[in-house]
Order: C-alpha cells, then structure tokens, then sequence
C-alpha cells in the first residue's frame, strides 16, 4: 500500500484547532476497529518514546467509579468534580450542565499538555482537525475522506477505488506501519527526535 505524500498535523489556518501539540484524529463508522487499532498503537508508540493522551467520544452516559466506592458515593452526594489521587493514578471525574454532545475543543483544557508529544482521538469525527480514517469496504459505509479534506491517510483491508488524489493508504492490518506513518509526520514538519528533551516542552507544535 502507498504511504507516500503524507500531510503535515495542525496546519494553522480555517477552522483548524489550535492546541500546542500534535493532535490527531482516528476516525471511522462504529464497528470499524478504531479501539482495536488504538490497543495496537498506542505500545508501538510508547515504546518508541512518545507520550501519548488519547481523547475519546462516548456514545452514551458512562460512568468510571461504582457504587459503594467512596468516590462515587461522594459524587452522587453533590460533588460537581471529584478528584481521586493515588500512588502513581489521579483521575478527576465532573459532572457537566451541558446536554449537548461535548466537542473536542472543550475537552482540551483538561489535559496537561506539557507531559504530552502527541493525542490521539477516537471519534468527534467532524472536529476541525487531521485525522486518520479507517475503511473497510465490506462494511459498505460511504467513504469519509470524500467530504472531508482533514483526512490525512486511509488505512484499509482491501483495496478502494475512487480515493482524492495523493492520499496515502495504508494496510489497517499492520499497525507498525500505521505507527511509522504518524512519526513520519512528527519527524518531517518540525518535531525534533523525540528522545531529545528539547522536544518535550510545549512549543513543540508542528509547523
């Protein structure tokens, strides 16, 4: 499969999010394999040095604690952000007025993006970033990457007819190679090597 021409992450300009390092979306209709091909990744990734935060949209209400846990208790009691602190964990857990879907944009602020190089994010498929789709035709879903231009790549288990010009397709069953494509773009629009401490500041954006 081709995976040349890649595409820079975070060009400045439109509608594009802007947020002090790389973001990328991975994208695709339910029953596709986005989490399955995250579970792949993301060790592939670490081992090769980048931190990484991954953003994902859920469907419906969920819930992180259970009853009988003190921080559910406390929650369910009146706490509008609970934070639950251990050895080497911290998970902050608010509720929101908000019954709308979230977007991307808003949930940004809440990571610590100066211990990051690099997020991932699972679905909010019509957010204003680059992103990643996965596509397999036996699914018969339409292909996104024909309505929108911040598709950067399509990784595939067959072949497709009909792609926009130029876009790099790559084998969804070799994740190896879907994570050499992503630090390919880290590495060819401007990001120093990532084992250089320089790199993990929070002007590291790429340009």
């Amino acid at each position: 499969m081709n995976s040349n021409n890649p595409k820079p992450l975070n060009v400045k300009g439109g509608r594009m999010i802007d947020y002090p390092i790389p973001l990328l979306g991975i994208i695709a209709y339910s029953g596709t394999g986005k989490t399955t091909l995250l579970t792949r990744l993301l060790p592939i990734l670490k081992a090769a040095g980048l931190r990484i935060a991954v953003v994902k949209h859920a469907q419906h209400q969920f819930e992180i604690d259970h009853p009988h846990k003190d921080s559910y208790e406390l929650r369910k009691s009146g706490a509008s952000q609970m934070l639950v602190a251990s050895r080497g964990r911290m998970a902050l857990i608010a509720e929101t007025d908000d019954r709308n879907e979230p977007d991307l944009q808003s949930t940004l602020p809440h990571l610590d993006h100066h211990a990051l190089d690099l997020v991932l994010v699972e679905g909010f498929k019509h957010a204003p970033i680059q992103k990643i789709e996965l596509h397999r035709p036996k699914l018969g879903k339409p292909l996104i990457c024909q309505t929108d231009s911040n598709v950067i790549a399509i990784a595939t288990d067959e072949a497709i007819c009909s792609l926009p010009e130029g876009l790099p397709v790559l084998d969804l069953n070799q994740p190896e190679a879907i994570a050499n494509f992503i630090r390919q773009q880290l590495y060819r629009f401007g990001e120093r090597p990532i084992h250089d401490p320089a790199s993990h500041q929070s002007s590291n954006q790429l340009r």
